[in-house]
This record gives structure tokens, sequence and C-alpha cells, in this order.
């Protein structure tokens, strides 16, 4: 992994922290946010559920997991791959952004099997991603069944706490770009 001065190491930092860093300048946050939309609009016309946070800045891919994993399993799919290919673009150049990924889960069973079921299944993810681009930008995060978007009372509501985030960061590159006024999508 590539080290950077005078930047906190990505791979130490919370979810939350990683979400807010690195600051953009304000003179920039206009064609970076505008960069960000038009590459979230990307993922909209190729049918995937987009939104964005960080007053735009940073948008989030959710994929479900039961597109990516048989259920109970941890063995990344064919189609889950598939799902996963336009994500190697967000990777190029390298240093234009980061990749948190973030892996939830329903309430059944423990919360240790929800923890370890979240970390397999996320390190399934990041290991597809480093045998197909660089993961120098890539954190995964195991979510447990901490954060769920809907109550866990019904199988719908719970298939729909399984799930993949997938939050695009500006990093530094593109940042740099920005400033300079060359960063277009």
């Amino acid at each position: 992994m590539t080290a950077r001065a005078a930047e906190p190491d990505i791979y130490e930092l919370s979810l939350d922290r990683n979400l807010t860093t690195p600051e953009v300048p304000s003179k920039c946050v206009d064609r970076v946010r505008d960069y960000q939309y038009n590459v979230a609009m990307d993922f909209v016309k190729r049918g995937y559920q987009v939104e964005t946070m960080r007053d735009g800045l940073v948008f989030v891919i959710t994929i479900p997991a039961a597109s990516l994993f048989a259920p109970c399993d941890t063995v990344l799919s064919r189609a889950g791959q598939s799902l996963l290919k336009p994500m190697l673009d967000l990777l190029q150049p390298v240093g234009y952004c980061k990749l948190m990924l973030a892996m939830h889960a329903d309430d059944t069973g423990s919360p240790q099997y929800a923890e370890w079921l979240t970390r397999t299944r996320v390190n399934a993810v990041f290991d597809w991603i480093d045998d197909n681009a660089s993961v120098d930008y890539v954190v995964p995060y195991a979510e447990g069944a901490e954060d769920p978007l809907d109550d866990n009372d019904s199988m719908e509501k719970r298939k729909h706490n399984r799930r993949l985030e997938i939050y695009v960061v500006p990093e530094a590159a593109m940042i740099a770009k920005a400033k300079k006024g060359k960063v277009k999508k």
C-alpha cells in the first residue's frame, strides 16, 4: 500500500472519519461536486442505487447482498463480480478517489455471526478488487447488523438491510486536478 506523507492513514480511520477526509478546498468544491455528480449519474443510468452525501462531494452506491452472495454464503458470485466490475474504473487513476466498502447484515443470528458474516463478505469483495485493481485506496468495513435501514420485523425489510454500501470519496489527485480546473467527466 502506498505511503502518503502528512495524511492520515485511511486504514486506521473509522468509516465516518474517512467519509469526511480529505477536506476539499472551497475554491474547487463546485468542480469536485460536478465531477462526482456526473460519475454518480453514470451509475444511476446503469441501474445502480446511488445517493449523495457531504453536500454532493461523496456518493454511495448500494448493492443488495443477495446480488453479490447466495444466502448465508461468503463466496462472491459471478453475478456479484459483474456488478462490481464498473467499480474498478473508479480506482483509475490511483489516488483520484477512495472507496469505502461497508457490508451490512440483518439481525437474524447472533451479533457475533453478523459480524463474522459481514467481515468475511466485505473481505471477499476487497480480495476480488485486489485481484483486479489497486486497493491502495479501498478500505473494507464490517458493519454487522448495527446500521439497519429498516426494522428487522419482516423478510423484506431484513433483505433491505443486507447490503454493500460503496462510498466514493474524492482524494488528493482529484482535488489537485479540480484546483487547476481540469477535473471533468
